[in-house]
């Protein structure tokens, strides 16, 4: 028998049994409790800039060249963005799009235009003009933001794009005045209200960022982003990198690509300095560490191994200690032992556009310590755990959505849950069901999960080398190549075999000075893997890259068809 005696803010279930005799009480102890003003903000990495300038008033906030700018001056030009673009009449759910390499201006954009409720659409800058003509006509672009170094490129997408978005040109005072297509950034600015106030969004869930992936099979797909998840996030690079103090963060990581990893939202949420490059030259890279006493800086593999390939006197003002973040592509070990012999420490992570950047991390244990550089080198190449700030990662069976055991052999694809999740594809309510079938969003990469809960990526799904029936992990003949003396970069393809179906094909540039048969670089893999998995042809040739340092497999891949 079961009764219910209700008392005020409390009811009973009181239930006998022969056997059985038990009350469970539940108190509605909040029942007259609701969120305010006061005790509920929507999240928004928008408040980190609030704060900073508050705090860090004449703290430089950029560095870019000879030009300095404090926390007050950058909140100034963010708000002044903002209104600027509020009297235009930009507001909510409108677009603005950016096409500019890392300047101050685009660190005022990361800011300023969400202020206003408009949402943020930074453009590749390596694109092609038909190509950023799509995205600002699947955008909407209403303003674009665009430096003239550019100028060329974004005029013609402008005469292919149905839109007609008011331009703004930035004209950085490093480079050559380009053709002006607009009205001037800092003219624009002055129309603005340096005491503007934005206020945060109405829902966290709101559209903060749009960016597009790479389309390498079609139209681009727009990645829409939230203030929610872009706040969350910012914070979950904080501590996965353990960072601390008053960082001096490089930008050698593209401010476009997304949204530089929330990395404007991170360092302003440190109160740290922010040093601007406009383009990754080694040379450069190291004497602005060197110039301005850089601490972190974050970089794809092919960044990483540029740096450590540059001249002996350049290697020489890199200062031990330099923290280096990097993602993008699966880390060779042979470059992330390059890395720490020159005293860089170096921390492995990796992520998609999709949920925001980073949101696993290669977490290190101190109990590695004592191990050899080839094998600390081996465990910081694995992607690792998910980040604090991401609810669910792990390794399945895309067919039925088993989890794959833990052994570090069986194969399958990383799927990942949580509030750092996309909101979804712009327009695209079929790949954006796609994504997230079965309550999980499928990353599309293939890894192997370790007995110690690391994950460990082996291919995109559209990477693998099926041949005879055996896969083969590109990544694993990427590793070996790496360790080559003579081996600059390596990237290994599928390549059509009559008698195995597809086989391995390894495309390599050689070191300055280098030279080196295709059979010493087959001889030398057959050493190092079963026999099956070495490449059958070698191509010595330069690589093509996006934007972003990765190298562009399925250009290799058609040159091959």
């Amino acid at each position: 028998m079961a009764s219910i005696i209700i008392c005020r803010e409390t009811y009973c279930l009181f239930w006998e049994h022969p056997s059985i005799r038990w009350i469970h009480i539940v108190v509605n102890f909040d029942k007259e409790l609701a969120k305010n003003q006061a005790n509920y903000q929507p999240l928004t990495p928008l408040s980190f800039l609030s704060r900073a300038a508050d705090i860090y008033k004449e703290k430089t906030a950029i560095v870019y060249g000879s030009q300095r700018f404090t926390y007050k001056e950058f909140d100034i030009n963010a708000r002044r963005l903002a209104s600027a673009l509020t009297k235009i009449g930009v507001k909510k759910g409108d677009t603005v799009s950016v096409m500019a390499p890392n300047i101050p201006a685009f660190l005022d954009a990361n800011f300023g235009v969400p202020m206003t409720g408009a949402v943020l659409n930074s453009i590749n800058i390596r694109l092609d003009s038909r190509t950023i003509a799509f995205n600002l006509d699947h955008g909407e672009c209403d303003v674009l933001l665009t430096d003239t170094g550019f100028s060329e490129t974004i005029k013609e997408a402008l005469t292919l794009s149905s839109r007609n978005p008011l331009v703004v040109d930035i004209q950085d005072m490093n480079i050559p005045e380009g053709e002006r297509l607009g009205m001037d950034y800092y003219e624009f600015l002055s129309t603005g209200d340096p005491e503007f106030v934005w206020k945060p969004p109405d829902d966290e869930w709101d559209a903060l960022a749009l960016n597009y992936t790479s389309g390498t099979t079609g139209n681009p797909k727009g990645v829409v982003l939230s203030h929610r998840g872009a706040y969350l996030n910012s914070l979950g690079n904080l501590i996965a990198w353990q960072m601390t103090g008053k960082p001096i963060y490089l930008w050698t990581l593209p401010m476009f690509h997304c949204n530089g990893w929330c990395f404007p939202w991170s360092i302003t949420a440190l109160g740290g300095t922010q040093v601007c490059l406009r383009g990754v030259n080694p040379i450069e890279v190291i004497d602005s560490i060197y110039d301005n006493k850089v601490t972190h800086l974050c970089g794809a593999p092919i960044v990483l191994n540029m740096l450590t390939n540059a001249p002996s006197e350049s290697l020489n003002k890199v200062p031990k200690g330099l923290q280096v973040l990097t993602a993008g592509a699966p880390p060779p070990a042979a470059v992330i032992k390059s890395c720490e012999a020159l005293g860089m420490i170096v921390t492995q992570t990796y992520g998609l556009t999709e949920v925001y950047g980073p949101c696993v991390v290669s977490e290190w244990d101190s109990a590695w310590d004592t191990l050899s550089a080839n094998e600390r080198a081996s465990l910081k190449a694995r992607q690792g755990v998910r980040y604090q700030t991401l609810e669910g990662l792990d390794v399945m069976n895309p067919g039925d959505m088993t989890r794959i055991p833990a052994d570090g052999k069986t194969i399958g694809e990383i799927m990942f849950q949580g509030n750092t999740m996309m909101k979804g594809y712009l327009k695209n309510k079929k790949a954006t069901d796609e994504a997230f079938s079965n309550g999980w969003f499928h990353s599309g990469d293939l890894a192997v999960k370790h007995p110690d809960g690391y994950i460990e990526i082996k291919d995109r799904s559209k990477d693998i080398i099926i041949s005879g029936g055996e896969n083969i992990s590109s990544v694993e003949i990427e590793g070996v190549l790496y360790q080559h003396p003579a081996i600059l970069e390596a990237a290994v393809v599928a390549k059509p075999d009559q008698t195995w179906g597809e086989a391995p094909c390894a495309f390599v540039t050689l070191k300055a000075g280098m030279s080196i048969t295709e059979q010493n670089v087959i001889e030398y893999c057959r050493e190092k893997l079963a026999h099956y998995k070495c490449p059958k042809t070698i191509i010595f040739s330069e690589l093509p890259k996006t934007s972003t340092g990765k190298i562009q497999k399925h250009v290799l891949r058609d040159q091959l068809s």
